[in-house]
């Protein structure tokens, strides 16, 4: 099976779609956390992460099939109009 595309900001490093991202305190980082969390929840498709005060890293790969699928796309996409404010 093919990799979809990557989306721009994402890189895919060992079979995962990962973004590093750096906001201005631990509450913004955390706020955004708190958003995307909330998409997760409604696409039923949960990110692998963790944060360090300021910093969010994100992994995405699905579980089941052990690769990127359009699901993990939809969500980096989702991600992205997050921080894009859309």
């Amino acid at each position: 099976m093919a990799d979809p595309p990557v989306p721009e900001g994402w890189e895919l490093v060992d079979g995962r779609l990962r973004r590093e991202l750096r906001f201005a305190d631990f509450s913004e980082a955390f706020g955004f956390m708190t958003r995307c969390a909330l998409i997760a929840e409604k696409m039923d498709h949960h990110p692998n992460w963790s944060n360090v005060y300021n910093r969010v890293s994100i992994e995405l790969y699905s579980h089941d099939v052990d690769a990127v699928t359009e699901r993990d796309v939809a969500f980096a996409v989702a991600v992205d109009a997050l921080l894009d404010g859309s």
